[in-house]
C-alpha cells in the first residue's frame, strides 16, 4: 500500500460486509479441516515408523480408515459446508440494488452511475461511492485486457473480460473507505491499478450523486483561465468535462476530477499540486500509461492554471 492509500484497509481478514465475512468464515473453516487432515496424516507417518514390524491386517485397517475414510469424510464435509455458504451469484440485481457499470481499462477504471432522480448517466474514475446497508450489484467489463475486480474488505475477485459482463454483488455494514485493485496481471502498470470504494451514510451518498450529475461548475476568471488552457492545449481530445468538452473517451472522465481522493489509480494523493505534477509528469510517476507527460510543452503558467481549474472541480 503506497502514501496515497493511508487510511484504506485492503486486508481480507477485515470484513466489512456480508459477502466478505462469509468468505473468512469458510476460509477459517477450510484452514482448520486442512489442518485437521494433515495432523491425522503426520500421525500415521509416525505410527508407521514407530511400528514398522505391525502385522498387515493392522496395517491395512489405519491405512484404509486413516489414509482412506478419514480425509474422505473430512472433505466432503468441507465441501458440503463451503457450497452451502458460498456467496449467493444472481443473473438479475435484487430489488433495491444499485447498479453500478465498471470498465476495467490500461491501467484505470471507468465507473458509471446512473442518477436516479434526473435520469442522466454519471461517469467517474478510479474511485467508487456506495451507500450503506444497500447491495451493490457490479456490471463488470474490460476495453481491453483481462482485468480482474477486487475489493478484499468487501467480497471476492471476479474477472472483467473484453466482449463480456460478468456480475457481482457486494455489500459495505459500515462507512470507511477500502482500496481494491486488479487481481490479473494485464501489462506494465498492473501494479499501479488501483482502485478505492468508499462507503457512506445513503443521504450522503444521494447527495454526491446528484452532484455528479451535473456539469462542471463555473469558477471565478482567474480559475477560469485554466479552462481556457485545458482546451487551447487539446486536453479535451482525451477528456470529457461535462459543459466543457463532451464525448472525448480515450482517458477518464474529468468532471469532477477534484473531489476525488487519488489521481493515477491510486498513483498519488489528489490536490492542486499534485495534478500539476501528474500532468508534467505522467510517465515519470506511472511509466507506460497511455497519457504523454505534458511538462515539455506546456508552460508552467499554463500548466499551474490547468491544475488549480481541475481541483476546483467538485
Amino acid at each position: 500500500m503506497n502514501a496515497a492509500s493511508e487510511g484504506a484497509s485492503q486486508s481480507a481478514l477485515r470484513a466489512a460486509g456480508p459477502v466478505a465475512q462469509s468468505l473468512l468464515e469458510v476460509s477459517g473453516v477450510l484452514a482448520v479441516g486442512g489442518a485437521v487432515i494433515f495432523a491425522g496424516v503426520m500421525l500415521l507417518l509416525v505410527l508407521a515408523v514407530a511400528r514398522p514390524g505391525g502385522d498387515g491386517v493392522s496395517t491395512r485397517r489405519w491405512l484404509l480408515g486413516g489414509g482412506l475414510a478419514f480425509p474422505t469424510v473430512v472433505l466432503s464435509a468441507l465441501f458440503a459446508y463451503s457450497e452451502f455458504h458460498r456467496p449467493p451469484w444472481r443473473p438479475i440485481p435484487p430489488p433495491g440494488a444499485l447498479i453500478v457499470g465498471v470498465t476495467g481499462h490500461m491501467w484505470w477504471w471507468e465507473v458509471r452511475y446512473r442518477d436516479a432522480a434526473s435520469g442522466a448517466e454519471v461517469v467517474t474514475a478510479n474511485e467508487i461511492r456506495i451507500p450503506v446497508g444497500r447491495p451493490i450489484y457490479f456490471g463488470l467489463g474490460s476495453a481491453d485486457v483481462i482485468h480482474s475486480f477486487w475489493v478484499p474488505s468487501l467480497g471476492g475477485k471476479m474477472d472483467m473480460l473484453p466482449g463480456r459482463v460478468q456480475h457481482l454483488l457486494l455489500q459495505a455494514d459500515r462507512p470507511g473507505t477500502w482500496r481494491g485493485q486488479c487481481a490479473e496481471y494485464c501489462g506494465e502498470q498492473h501494479a499501479r491499478m488501483a482502485l478505492h470504494v468508499v462507503a457512506e451514510e445513503p443521504a450522503a451518498f444521494d447527495a454526491w450523486l446528484a452532484a455528479q450529475a451535473r456539469p462542471a461548475a463555473a469558477a471565478s476568471r482567474e480559475i477560469e483561465r485554466g479552462r481556457e488552457a485545458f482546451l487551447a492545449h487539446r486536453c479535451n481530445a482525451c477528456h470529457t468535462v461535462r459543459g466543457v468538452s463532451e464525448q472525448s473517451r480515450l482517458g477518464p472522465d474529468l468532471t469532477h476530477v477534484g473531489s476525488r481522493l487519488h489521481l493515477g489509480a491510486g498513483t498519488v494523493a489528489n490536490d492542486a499540486a499534485q495534478l500539476a505534477a501528474w500532468v508534467a509528469h505522467t510517465q515519470q510517476l506511472k511509466p507506460g500509461a497511455r497519457m504523454p507527460s505534458s511538462g515539455d510543452r506546456i508552460g508552467e503558467a499554463d500548466l499551474q492554471s490547468i491544475a488549480a481549474w481541475l481541483a476546483q472541480l467538485k
